[in-house]
Order: structure tokens, then C-alpha cells, then sequence
């Protein structure tokens, strides 16, 4: 039998039971919760990533809803468990679902939501964050002062590269992609190349028209292009960003032979999932190549590095915070619950794969 865990009531004897396998930020999604009758428990162990036993031992013997995390992994176990404890609502906080075994949920007849829409500005930023900060080499900088190295202005220190008139290219211009896009377009006059098995129509149209607004006030104006194959963009962009879903398809889309074909001191960022790179080839081109930067949000071994690769001064690594802004993770967290909701106590549904 699993251990008890640790967790927070609201609403007590509520009719439906949801449980919350983290704590999330705001309250909004837990009023909503409690506006419907529900008794809502939040985990509140001590453990970054609960093991499926521990949300077993969450899920009980009865159950109606579960909000998780993309860290966890949504199966054949747990989903039975929850069919078994009543539950008919899964929402993923997160907009990827790859941790999720869609077809077990609907072998056990529950409905999976996910949490898209609300975080494309803010992990755009992010991803045009990590472009401006290895183009500039801001946190290698940072360190230098840090550790007291600075002793005066000199004319070859940290010397990095100019946006203004260079190519952005980005794979996979969906929502977040164009998002991306249009900040480094617009901020930085960069041309554009993409490549996506869909024409990014809305993206094209906003590159042209920004492009004749800058040649009528007499400034270079900037242009688009949509690639014909990866290697296209590989080959001419000098900062890429990688927004592709994570399938068979796209692991390890950036692997040795992809990054040999990239310019020598191109910028490679990565906001999407840590697969889509192979970690120890990139971080052997990392070593081979020190004019070569990226930054990552996402890792092939989340939360592990592959080795060598903190040790790389041309590598800039977060802990997964792309979506991290006050307003984004509260809209997560509530579109989260109304997944719950939707699912259990109306009919229309919201954002449901399954």
C-alpha cells in the first residue's frame, strides 16, 4: 500500500473531490473549484517530482478530478487508478502533453485538458531573452563582474554579435514560434526564415507590412522567407529557436550532423522540449566550437544535464521557467481547473485531447 502524503484541504465537504498534485500560484483556480461544490486537496510534500505511487496514495478510493504536472507520468497505472477512484477528468498544467498516455485515458474513459494559449507571450520572451543574453554574452559577463575580474573598459571584451539586420529562423511557427519571431522581427529588424508543414500566413503578412513601414520612413525594410526544409534555416539563420512538438519525428531533430551544418558562431536556443536536441552532441559542438552559443530552458534528462554541459561557457541554462510569470502560471493553473470543471460538471468541453 502506497505511503500518505501530505496535503491541503479547502472546502471540506465539498461534493466533488479534486486533487492537485502540486501546489499552484493564485487562488482563482481554487475558488472557481469551490464555486462548483468541490472539496480541493493539494499535495503538499516536500518532493519536486511525486512518484506514481505517491499519486496513487493521493487519488484514493475516490476521486472525481486530478490536476498534475507535465514532470509526472500520466499512464496506464494512474489512469486506471483514477477510472477505479470514479475520476473522469485529467488537466495537465502545462500546453505539451507528451507525459501523457492519451490513449490510456481513453481506454479508462478520462478526458485530458491541457493549458495552451495562455503562455505563448510569455515563453516567447523568454526564448527572445536567451537570444539577446548569448548574443551579448550577458551572463558571462555577469559572472566576470561577480567574481571581481573587472579592472577597466577593454576593446575585445566580451565581444558578441549584433541582431539589427541579421536572420532569426525559427522551427515550427505556430503560436509561440510567430510570437518569437515577431519580437526579434520588431525589435531587432532581423529577417525572417521559418519552417513549419504549415504556411504561417498571419506571420508573413505582419513581416511584409512591418517591412514597408520601415522603407517608407527610409530604413532597410526587413524580409520573410519560408524554407523548404530545416537544413534551409540551419544553414542561413544566425539565431534559431526551436518551437516543434516533441514526437518520433522531431527526437533529436538537432543532433551532429544538423549542428555541423549551422554557421560557426550561430545562436541556438531551445524553449520547446529537451529532446528535440541531443544534449551530448551538442554539448561535444559546444566544445569544438566555443563562438557557438545557446541557451536552454529544456533538457533531454530533465532536471539532469547531460555531462560537461554546466561547464560550458557558451551555454546558457535555465531551470524550465519559460512560462514562469505571475500572470501566466495563475492563467495556467486556472485554465487548469476549468478543465476539471468543464469536463465534470457541463458538457462543453475546454481544450480537451482526449
Amino acid at each position: 500500500m502506497a505511503k500518505p502524503v501530505s496535503i491541503e484541504v479547502w472546502n471540506p465537504n465539498g461534493k466533488y473531490r479534486v486533487v492537485s498534485t502540486k501546489p499552484m500560484p493564485g487562488t482563482r483556480w481554487i475558488n472557481l473549484l469551490i464555486e462548483q461544490d468541490c472539496r480541493v486537496e493539494i499535495c503538499t510534500q516536500k518532493k519536486t517530482i511525486l512518484s506514481v505511487e505517491d499519486i496513487i496514495a493521493l487519488i484514493g478510493e475516490r476521486c472525481d478530478g486530478v490536476i498534475g504536472q507535465l514532470t509526472e507520468d500520466w499512464g496506464e497505472t494512474l489512469f486506471s487508478a483514477l477510472s477505479r477512484a470514479g475520476g473522469k477528468a485529467f488537466s495537465n498544467m502545462a500546453v505539451g502533453y507528451n507525459n501523457v498516455d492519451v490513449s490510456a485515458a481513453n481506454k479508462y474513459g478520462v478526458a485530458v485538458g491541457n493549458t495552451p494559449g495562455v503562455l505563448t507571450e510569455t515563453t516567447a520572451e523568454l526564448a527572445a531573452s536567451l537570444s539577446v543574453a548569448a548574443a551579448r554574452r550577458i551572463v558571462e559577463a555577469d559572472e566576470f563582474m561577480r567574481a571581481g575580474l573587472y579592472d577597466g573598459w577593454l576593446p575585445h571584451l566580451f565581444v558578441g554579435n549584433l541582431l539589427k539586420g541579421q536572420t532569426v529562423g525559427v522551427i515550427g511557427a505556430g503560436r509561440i514560434g510567430s510570437a518569437y519571431a515577431r519580437m526579434m522581427i520588431e525589435g531587432f529588424k532581423m529577417n525572417l526564415i521559418y519552417y513549419d508543414l504549415y504556411q504561417a500566413t498571419r506571420l508573413e503578412k505582419f513581416v511584409t507590412a512591418y517591412g514597408e513601414f520601415l522603407k517608407a520612413n527610409g530604413e532597410q525594410p526587413v524580409t520573410w522567407r519560408r524554407a523548404a526544409s530545416m537544413d534551409e534555416v540551419l544553414r542561413e539563420a544566425d539565431v534559431i529557436s526551436l518551437h516543434p512538438i516533441l514526437d518520433k519525428t522531431t527526437f533529436h531533430l538537432i543532433n551532429k550532423e544538423s549542428l555541423a551544418t549551422m554557421k560557426k558562431e550561430a545562436i541556438l536556443v531551445n524553449c520547446s522540449r529537451g529532446p528535440v536536441v541531443d544534449e551530448v552532441a551538442l554539448v561535444e559542438h559546444l566544445r569544438q566550437n566555443p563562438m557557438f552559443r545557446v541557451g536552454l530552458d529544456v533538457f533531454e534528462d530533465e532536471p539532469y544535464m547531460k555531462p560537461g554541459l554546466s561547464d560550458m561557457k557558451n551555454a546558457i541554462v535555465v531551470p524550465h521557467i519559460a512560462s514562469a510569470s505571475k500572470w501566466t502560471r495563475e492563467g495556467m493553473a486556472t485554465l487548469a481547473a476549468l478543465n476539471v470543471l468543464v469536463r465534470k460538471l457541463v458538457t462543453q468541453p475546454h481544450y480537451l485531447l482526449a
